[in-house]
């Protein structure tokens, strides 16, 4: 059982939070993990690089020279891959690189990476955030009390607030995701996890473990 200290805006100690990460993933299989990163990095990709090959590169298409006679070697066109200005031999086309892991595979990558963060130390727990309005100088405010800034930091609430959302969009590598959203790159990618105690009896109630905070 892991012991996580609860704090408020101001970076005060307020209380504790008790959770097992065994409780949300028996085991971390590093492998599944690696896979479901690639896969993610994958379908980032825009898969639109593109080369011309012979028959697309603006050249003519007269003989360079006759066949024989010369003394040189056969020729063709002058837009053979094997000379300067000649297009591609095996060129590149667009392509779709998106695949998808089995659903059960993404959502056991998906708490095997929470649970990694807990484990490691990587999440910071906070009593309650919300604000009655967009404001990034409060968000900035509440991440320097708990000395998150200037670190890649994954901020995951309950549910989709929106001004908590627009209040942190433009803090630099601060993201806001609510835990119904959460997968394993974007709980992997920044250093440190900021999470409500909301958020977290959220979390453990879809993997169905019961909540035990003080």
């Amino acid at each position: 059982m892991t012991s996580l200290p609860v704090y408020d805006r101001s970076g005060n100690e307020v209380g504790t939070y008790e959770i097992d990460p065994a409780e949300i993933a028996p085991k971390i299989n590093k492998q599944l993990l690696h896979d479901a990163i690639v896969m993610y990095q994958a379908n980032l990709r825009q898969g639109s690089a593109k080369t011309k090959s012979r028959a697309e590169v603006a050249q003519t298409t007269k003989k360079l020279y006759r066949q024989k006679g010369t003394g040189n070697a056969r020729a063709g066109h002058r837009s053979s891959g094997i000379r300067r200005g000649g297009g591609h031999i095996f060129a590149v086309r667009p392509r779709d690189y998106s695949y998808r892991l089995p659903k059960k595979a993404v959502q056991a990558a998906t708490r095997m990476a929470i649970a990694s963060k807990i484990e490691s130390g990587d999440i910071v727990v906070i009593d309650e955030l919300s604000f009655e309005a967009p404001r990034t100088k409060d968000m900035y405010e509440v991440l320097k009390a708990l000395k998150l800034t200037g670190t890649s930091t994954l901020v995951t609430t309950a549910s989709h607030d929106v001004n908590v959302y627009k209040s942190a969009r433009n803090i630099h590598k601060v993201t806001v995701i609510a835990a119904s959203d959460l997968n394993a790159f974007a709980v992997l990618r920044p250093r440190r996890m900021l999470v409500t105690k909301a958020a977290l009896d959220a979390i453990r109630q879809q993997t169905g473990t019961e909540v035990a905070a003080t």
